[in-house]
Order: structure tokens, then sequence, then C-alpha cells
């Protein structure tokens, strides 16, 4: 029997190579948060698909990648910004960059600092964990009690390096913000954010998220939601980049009448993962959510949508909803759809749902019997398809820059 001991798993080796450069850092830049979470990290590492949570989706790729220290002029892909006019922070490689950014007026806006927010839980998500030792610079942005401050944009560009922005937005009482997220990059690298989105009684925060990374990029992404009593998180997320992506929600409605909006996008082809997971908990009476997901893969791309409501015994009168809906374009492309809920009130009205199927060879026959060319019928189904997830965006500028990215992509797919 050999003694030889065996090279660490793939993943251990990616948890090593995060742990040595924190041990690096740590001499300058110590602190008990930061050290909690690396042990935290040491012991149990990177999520794998053994865990319920990560079953559908494995981290094995970073393995094989190499992201080479964040260097290179990325002024380019400002060209590539959505044509929104609004004030905006920008973040390069994770880090604020005000040579690039037109600070809004009204809004207490910190950087050169992780915003740490108080929702993050590093113990629970291990991202998370990775997030909290190694972030270096994040945006907290607050908005006072009573103030509608229009629309904001936050902007990640990248094209090389691992980075783990963080991020906390907090509305005070009545407050009011448009907030769109803007992911941008080209080359290899990984971008890890870690988000906390405070809405305090009767406010309302608007969140649109555009999520076009670069192709040979990774993104992962966790973002908590807490919000009071009458208030509103509506957010809507559009996945088109990236080689592996995962944005994780964890929205909780701690008031009474609060609600969470948790819709979505997600286009894929080639050999893309895009991985939506959500967790919605209704913790107080008379709360709402809504969740509706669609997905358009072509190539032997992968969606998966995992979606949880739970609903405490105090959350009476809680109305939850859940829709999945996956438009397969190949034969080769894939979708893992796991709606959950787990309702501990008797006086609620919740439901959940899944649609898996191709394009629909009635409507392409009629409208080909009409003179449509093959391509353009087909063109003419998806977009419909994609329309109806567009609806709720009701930023006039922000819906048609993502029609126009919606457009771009699927002209892309060789249609």
């Amino acid at each position: 029997m050999s003694t030889r001991s065996r090279p660490p798993a793939p993943l251990d080796a990616v948890s090593g190579a995060f742990l040595t450069r924190y041990e690096a850092r740590a001499r300058q830049d110590a602190g008990e948060q930061r050290e909690q979470a690396a042990e935290l990290f040491r012991t149990a590492g990177l999520p794998g698909p053994r865990e319920e949570a990560w079953h559908y989706t494995t981290l094995r790729p970073l393995a094989d990648a190499v992201f080479d220290a964040p260097q290179g002029d990325v002024s380019a892909l400002l060209d590539q910004l959505p044509d929104i006019a609004a004030p905006r922070l920008v973040f390069v490689h994770g880090r604020f960059r005000a040579d690039l950014s037109v600070l809004p007026p009204g809004i207490a806006v910190r950087t050169g600092a992780p915003a740490w927010g108080r929702l993050a839980r590093p113990a629970v998500e291990k991202l998370v964990a990775l997030n909290t030792m190694l972030a270096e610079d994040g945006a907290d942005i607050s908005v006072a009690d009573g103030v509608d401050a229009g629309t904001l944009l936050l902007v990640s560009l990248a094209n090389t390096g691992a980075f783990h922005p963080r991020h906390a937005v907090r509305l005070g009482r009545g407050a009011r913000l448009t907030f769109i997220e803007v992911n941008i990059g080209e080359g290899a690298y990984l971008n890890n954010p870690v988000f906390s989105m405070d809405v305090a009684d009767d406010a309302t925060l608007i969140h649109l998220r555009i999520q076009r990374e670069a192709e040979a990029a990774f993104h992962l992404s966790t973002l908590y939601a807490q919000v009071g009593a009458r208030g509103t998180y509506d957010s809507f997320l559009l996945t088109l980049g990236g080689r592996l992506a995962r944005m994780e929600v964890h929205a909780r409605l701690a008031g009474e009448k609060s609600a969470a909006h948790l819709n979505a996008a997600q286009l894929l082809g080639d050999s893309q993962h895009a991985d939506f997971t959500t967790v919605v908990t209704h913790d107080a009476p008379a709360t709402v959510s809504r969740q509706t997901v669609k997905n358009v893969l072509t190539g032997r791309s992968r969606g998966v949508f995992q979606g949880k409501i739970e609903v405490s015994r105090i959350a009476q009168k809680t109305d939850g909803y859940q829709m999945n809906q996956a438009l397969l374009l190949s034969s080769d492309a894939e979708i893992d759809s796991k709606p959950q809920l787990e309702i501990y009130a008797d006086d609620v009205k919740c439901s959940h749902g899944a649609t898996v199927g191709e394009l629909d060879a009635d409507q392409l026959f009629y409208l080909r019997s009409r003179g449509v060319p093959a391509a353009e019928a087909r063109s003419i189904l998806v977009r419909a398809f994609l329309d109806e997830a567009l609806d709720p965006i009701t930023h006039d500028a922000a819906r048609e820059a993502m029609e126009g990215m919606i457009s771009t992509w699927w002209e892309g797919q060789g249609t």
C-alpha cells in the first residue's frame, strides 16, 4: 500500500490559493471579521455539488482557469455601457474609479473600503465567507427618509484578476431609488460581489441587473435584501454573459404588507452555465412575493433555477407566486428547475410551476405559411417569449437597453 499523499482535489486547490492570498494580505489588513470568515473558509472551502443548493452547479471549472493580476486598460469597455443618463459609480477590477464616475447628488456614497452591511451570512454561504476575507472595496449607498433619489448606476468593468467587491444600499423610511447594476468585461476573471439591500418601511428599491460578463469570465454573486412594512424590493436580472454564472438572492419580507419581486431572464449559448437561485422568506403577515424566470437556451448551454418560498408561522395572508419557463432551442441544451414551497402558516396563497419546451410548431407553421422566412419566424417567437419577461420593467431607458442587448445576443446565435 503506497504512503504517497494524494494530490489535492481541484476545488481544494482553488480554496488553498484563495487562502494563500488572504494570508499574504492579512499581514497588513487583518481584522476579526475577516479572520472569522477565513477560519470558516479554511474548514469548509468552496461549495461542492454534494450540497443541496449546489447540486446543479459545480465550481470545478475554476480549477482550470488562470486569473492574472488585474492590469490593462478597460476604458474601451465604457463604450459598451447602456445609454442611460444617470450618475454612475464605476468599479474596475473591484476598485472604485473616481475618474470614471459621476457622483449622485442627494445620495450619501462612501467608497474606498468594503461596505459590510448588516445582512450577509458568511457562516452560511461559503462564497460570502470568501468575499468577506478578500473584499477590498465597495459602495456604501444611503438614501435619507422620504427622498426620491432617482436613478443610480453601479458599473463593474474587468479584463483580468479575481475580485470580491462588497456593496450596501440602505433606503430610509419612504425613500425611493432605481439602482441599475451593470457587469461588463473581456478576458478571463472572477467577479464575486456581495450585496446588502436594506429597504425601510414604505420605501421602494427598484434593482435592475445586467450581467454581460466576458465569455471566459466567472460571475458569482450573493445578494441579501430585507424589506420593512409596506416596502418593496423590485428586481429584474438579465443574464447574457459569463462562462459560469450564479446569482443567488436571499430576500426577507420582515414587515407587514412588504413585497419582493425577483424576476429574471437567462439567455445562454455555446457551453455557458447560469444559475439563478432565490430564497424568499415571508416573516410578517400579508406579504407578497412574485418570481417569473425565463430561460432561452441554445448550443450546449445549461440553465438552472432554484426558487424557494419560505412562509413562517406568523406570516398569515402570505401571497407567493413562482414560475420558471424554459425554451430549449437545441437538443443539447439543458434546464434544471427546482421550485420549492416551505409553509408553516395556514392562511396563505402560494403556488409554483415550471414549463419546458421548444418553439411551438403550429405557430412556426402559421408564420411560414404567411411568407415569413424560417429564421425570422423563430426570432419573432423567441422575442415574444422574452417580451413578456421585460413587461415589469418601468424604467424606459433601461428596458430599451435590455431589448437592444437581447437583439444583439439573438443575432449572435446564427439566426
